[in-house]
């Protein structure tokens, strides 16, 4: 009922998952960690900054 015949029976072993080697040869995957990575930084900058200037009573919470 689900579609498959007897011959599919390793169809689905022999399908073989990209190693980590090849993902990180992928230059898609380090300009998605470069984004993300700007991102972290921007946001702890930000976070820090802001803590930087409340406590030396720039800003008043």
């Amino acid at each position: 009922m689900t579609g498959t015949t007897e011959g599919d029976d390793g169809a689905a072993e022999d399908v073989r998952r990209p190693s980590v080697a090849a993902v990180a040869r992928d230059r898609r995957v380090w300009l998605i960690l470069a984004v993300v990575a700007g991102l972290l930084v921007c946001c702890c900058s930000a976070v820090v900054g802001t803590l930087v200037a409340l406590s030396a009573g720039l800003l008043t919470a």
